[in-house]
């Protein structure tokens, strides 16, 4: 096949190989997932002492409990022992240690040593250093990140950055007090696409009035196609007529207390890289996390975040969760649409971007430097 010049008006996109060629997905697990800041877990799905939660990092299990003392403490999930996988399930909540379950060598909640079949009789192991393997974590906006990277980039520049960047104030963010809402919400979709296919879509408003009728109708502008991420300090603003952020443009709750008045019915979001949008309206903030699994794989966990006092009071949340459920299924589907054509001939050099998904390029550029400078 033959390629043409692009006219002024297009860009060109990442060939196809880059979503399919699963030595490409390694180096990004290697590159990118492994040396970057991400978002875990929510700290209050771990809300006792010895609860933990196991998530996928890269090619890495990673462990994240909650100690004695009530912090959150992260862990590769291998046994220092033979190797073995020391939590097997995704969640769980133990009394004080965790134990092997293939030769019982047990750790205490700080991934010390304590016990084992016949360790009186190796006086020389030492506990601590045949400890567990420690993992930096930082919690942020009420979820713990962590970094699988030897010497981990700055989390204030990389992490925090990212969102201040995007509304423009420094602390725009904080005034959704994140970290205090409550989880009225959450689902789990199994995306058969590329994570990168799902990065794209979320950038980009092209296709809003094609598969989002009921977004268009809340936010108008979305209509036209508007990039409203790209633009900083930007928020979508409600149509007139809308009451709320929800499926049928009802009032939703009352706003969150932090909200001011500029804030208010507009909506914001924001891509913080590698796997996080954060999502934020003046009644809730919605927090998608992605773990890719495969080259064509990729789960995303989504979150809705109320006011405590919402949650608690049985409040009927469906109206407002399901707008965005709706997205989230479009979305998804449109990448699962598009996935298999990445292995074309027809994608073999890539595809297009018009002039208003050209920021996607950035992401693109961001993504190919990372791999060249492993």
């Amino acid at each position: 096949m033959t390629t043409t010049p692009l006219s002024p008006s297009l860009i060109t996109t990442l060939a196809g190989r880059y979503y399919t060629d699963p030595e490409i997905f390694r180096r990004e697990q290697e590159q990118i997932f492994e040396r970057l800041w991400c978002c875990a877990v929510r700290s209050a799905d771990l809300a006792k002492p010895g609860a933990f939660r196991t998530v996928q990092i890269g090619r890495e299990s990673v462990l994240i409990t909650r100690n004695r003392a009530g912090g959150l403490r992260a862990f590769l999930n291998i046994c220092r022992h033979r190797g073995a996988q020391l939590c097997t399930e995704e969640s769980g909540e133990v009394r004080r240690t965790l134990q092997c379950p293939y030769h019982a060598w047990t750790y205490d909640l700080e991934g010390r040593l304590v016990a084992a079949p016949n360790l009186q009789r190796m006086p020389d192991i030492d506990r601590t250093e045949r400890g567990l393997v420690p993992v930096p974590l930082r919690e942020w906006l009420g979820y713990a990140w962590v970094c699988l990277a030897d010497d981990p980039p700055s989390f204030e520049d990389s992490v925090i950055g990212a969102a201040t960047e995007r509304l423009g104030d420094p602390a725009a963010i904080e005034h959704y007090r994140t970290e205090g809402l409550a989880l009225g919400k959450r689902v789990r979709y199994d995306v058969r696409a590329n994570w990168k296919l799902i990065v794209e879509n979320f950038m980009e408003c092209y296709h809003c009035a094609t598969i989002h009728p009921e977004l268009t109708d809340v936010l108008p502008e979305f209509a036209d196609g508007f990039a409203a991420q790209y633009y900083v300090g930007h928020g979508a603003e409600f149509a007139e007529e809308a009451a709320g952020f929800t499926v049928d443009g009802s009032a939703g709750f009352d706003r969150l207390p932090g909200i001011d008045d500029a804030q208010d019915r507009r909506y914001y979001a924001i891509t913080v890289r590698p796997q996080v949008f954060v999502n934020l309206v003046p009644d809730h903030v919605i927090v998608h996390r992605m773990f890719p699994m495969a080259p064509d794989r990729t789960v995303v966990e989504c979150d809705w975040l109320y006011l405590p006092e919402v949650v608690d009071s049985g409040a009927d949340l469906s109206r407002s969760a399901e707008l965005f459920h709706r997205v989230n299924s479009q979305d998804f589907a449109a990448c699962e649409r598009t996935q298999p054509a990445m292995s074309s001939r027809a994608y073999r050099h890539g595809g297009v971007l018009v002039p208003s998904e050209h920021h996607i390029g950035a992401f693109h550029r961001w993504v190919t430097d990372l791999l060249a400078g492993g």
